[in-house]
């Protein structure tokens, strides 16, 4: 019987299962938590039922559904733009072997693992005092994808975190406040930096320019962004391009930290 050719398996299939599972994982990894997982689900369901109705030989069912995939092609790469240009960084992040030595994965020890773990309560303290004197301030903390492109346009720094600091950086007269902050690896790492403004219509008119900045990085990277209004103190954490919505500063900082993977 044709459709149990599937048994006679090789090794090369083997290693064909394993990419795609792969592939299907960063995918996932990448519109985890935004509005396009359920799409994917969807995908992966009608996917899935295209090869069942193709393995058991449902000629009509398939060519319906195969025609829909093939159609849906051009749409899937308008829906998942941001989601396909946030993988491509990811592929060719121009520091990726710099930045994340593959050893550092094994966490041998754990003085070793918490040595490069960003300090998330100083940057919030930071953040919660420049809110009550409502000191504009902008915060870009890098993950996977490299920001080396926006480092560039700021003032280069390799200065540890820390909450004495963050507050200086963005003192109204200090001549770096101007732009946003980097953060690497507990690190500030540029100063001044120019950050591409979002053209989302969406984004309510009560947030100015910095908020849209700090949509813009997230929407085109996977960093986190934090910011400050200048004008009413609140403090805004953004990622994926979207606002995320706490209760106080300690759940906020239980937030990043997830998002962290610490």
């Amino acid at each position: 019987m044709d459709f149990l050719n599937f048994l006679d398996f090789k090794v090369t299939d083997f290693l064909d299962i394993i990419l795609v599972a792969v592939l299907l994982y960063y995918v996932y990894k990448l519109v985890r938590g935004t509005v396009a997982i359920n799409i994917f689900i969807g995908i992966v369901i009608v996917w899935g039922f295209w090869k069942l109705t193709e393995l058991l030989n449902m000629k009509m069912i398939s060519s319906i559904v195969g025609g829909f995939m093939q159609v849906g092609l051009i749409a899937l790469i308008i829906v998942f733009q941001q989601e396909i240009r946030k993988f491509l960084l990811m592929v060719g992040s121009t520091n990726f072997g710099a930045k994340r030595n593959f050893l550092r994965h094994f966490k041998f020890s754990r003085e070793e693992a918490l040595s490069t773990n960003i300090n998330v309560d100083a940057i919030l303290s930071a953040c919660e005092k420049m809110s009550l004197s409502k000191t504009g301030a902008i915060l870009v903390i890098e993950k996977n994808n490299s920001l080396d492109f926006i480092k560039s346009t700021g003032d280069k720094m390799n200065i540890e975190v820390t909450q004495p600091i963050l507050e200086s950086i963005f003192y109204k007269n200090s001549p770096l406040h101007d732009g946003a902050a980097v953060i690497q690896d507990n690190y500030i790492v540029a100063t001044r930096v120019i950050l591409p403004v979002s053209n989302e219509r969406t984004i309510p008119l009560r947030f100015g320019l910095r908020h849209r900045a700090a949509v813009g990085i997230t929407e085109k990277t996977d960093a986190l962004a934090i910011v400050v209004s200048e004008e009413t103190g609140m403090i805004s954490y953004i990622k994926n391009g979207e606002f995320v919505l706490y209760k106080d500063l300690t759940e906020l900082s239980s937030v990043i930290k997830e998002d962290l993977n610490y």
